[in-house]
């Protein structure tokens, strides 16, 4: 089967009203767990590739890319490729000719003027190219190794106004908010803000 492009998957579970999962893939035998599952579940399904993975992989990313796509390909549902969290423009520069119809740019860590500039720069490189990106704004904590943010702290959570100006100045496809959920988890506690999501 064809590679499915990210934005076509979320386009068509929008139609729907669902969701499309997009999984973390560090070694191959993830993204064949991912595809297989997939399969049994009969649904798409987003692999994803971080800069952490790649950090992982001594800095390469096209033989882990490589894998990904050829699992894709040989699926019985569709898959999209996303590159994911990256910080290095050096590595967001190779996400088209490594397969990847979307990437996420993360530079949620810089003060708002230089998230926005980077970013606005990211998307006009990334839509040059075909592809969609997504971004950051706000704290979403817990990566990079780092322990958890409290995702109830004050100032932690996304703020719509600012993110509907982000989302103006930039050009992004998508955006990651904090609305109460940390990366890498270990407990159970997280409280979703419904109201501010909405």
């Amino acid at each position: 089967m064809p590679i499915a492009a990210t934005g076509e998957l979320i386009t068509e579970a929008a139609a729907r009203r669902g969701a499309v999962a997009a999984f973390n893939v560090i070694t191959l035998e993830h993204a064949e767990a991912i595809v297989e599952g997939a399969e049994a579940a009969r649904a798409p399904v987003i692999l994803q590739i971080s800069e952490n993975a790649v950090k992982y992989h001594g800095g390469r990313l096209r033989p882990l890319a490589r894998a990904a796509h050829e699992t894709a390909r040989a699926a019985a549902v569709p898959v999209a490729l996303h590159l994911d969290h990256v910080h290095s423009p050096e590595l967001l520069h190779q996400a088209a000719e490594c397969g990847f119809s979307s990437a996420m740019f993360d530079a949620a860590r810089l003060p708002y003027a230089e998230n926005l500039a980077a970013t606005r720069a990211a998307a006009v490189w990334a839509h040059g190219e075909g592809l969609r990106l997504e971004a950051e704004l706000g704290q979403v904590g817990g990566k990079n190794g780092e322990p958890p943010l409290d995702a109830h702290a004050p100032g932690a959570r996304t703020d719509p106004d600012e993110a509907l100006a982000f989302v103006t100045a930039t050009g992004v496809d998508a955006l990651a908010v904090a609305v109460g959920t940390s990366h890498a988890m270990t407990s159970r506690d997280a409280r979703i803000d419904h109201d501010l999501l909405a």
